[in-house]
């Protein structure tokens, strides 16, 4: 039995609109490894943008474009975490060795012929599918951190706290606010966590005490300690849940 592949993501960044349509037909059209576009940019600040918002495996990236070219952008891009691969696609051969000192996957000259750009996609799912097998397994939240991509495992996660309409997740390498709904985060982590409030998530293996405690305004209620020190408020819907999780723990 096989697993299906899923397709590779894609993002197009050249400043002409028609090559940018070629391309997409190209890759949309491309039967193994199967792909699909998810942005186009006409700059590197463009492109920066779409990135800070939506990760992709591969940037099929132009040199020549206006303010910062493709090489100086791949160069930024491969000193991110976990950045994604880049094939240069340009009208200039003669950019061909500095292309590969920025860790690109593969230099297609314009215009693309199908074939090439298959083998260009072929190198990316190898590189990636590499990548996977090195890399821990578990889910993993996507964050924006002053302009860089960042993949945050589950296993590094303590909680995920709603506020109005931003979440903050805590993990053991800092603090991010996303715009996601708490509920779809709680499920994207899966195992593991424990909703212990409408607004609060917690990882299990973090919790450290459960304790009465007086609140801001001076209200007595029940708080989780975690492992970094951070008191969050326990409801009394999901206060039965918590015991029995506390008690498990100490069981093991």
């Amino acid at each position: 039995m096989t697993t299906e592949r899923p397709p590779l993501t894609v993002l197009i960044v050249d400043d002409e609109p028609l090559a940018r349509l070629r391309l997409r037909g190209l890759v949309e059209g491309n039967a193994e490894p199967p792909a699909r576009v998810v942005g186009e940019a006409g700059d590197a600040a463009a492109a920066l943008a779409l990135l800070q918002q939506t990760a992709c495996d591969v940037v099929l990236l132009d040199i020549a474009m206006p303010g910062r070219d493709g090489l100086y952008f791949a160069d930024d891009l491969r000193r991110q975490p976990e950045p994604p691969l880049v094939v240069f696609v340009t009208a200039h051969a003669d950019h061909a060795l500095r292309a590969f000192e920025v860790d690109a996957t593969d230099y297609l000259t314009k215009p693309v012929r199908r074939e090439r750009l298959q083998a260009a996609l072929l190198r990316v799912a190898e590189r990636r599918a590499q990548h996977a097998e090195s890399a821990p397994s578990g889910p993993t939240l996507v964050v924006s951190d002053r302009g860089r991509v960042l993949r945050v495992p589950a296993t590094e996660v303590l909680y995920l706290k709603a506020e109005q309409k931003y979440v903050t997740l805590c993990s053991q390498r800092g603090r991010w606010v996303l715009d996601d709904a708490l509920a779809d985060l709680e499920q994207r982590l899966g195992p593991g966590f424990l909703r212990v409030h409408r607004n609060a998530v917690v990882a299990v293996s973090a919790v450290r005490a459960l304790e009465r405690r007086a609140d801001d305004e001076g209200e007595e209620g029940w708080s989780l300690q975690m492992s970094n020190g951070d008191w969050l408020a326990v409801s009394r819907r999901q206060l039965a849940a918590v015991r029995e999780v506390l008690a498990a723990q100490q069981r093991s």
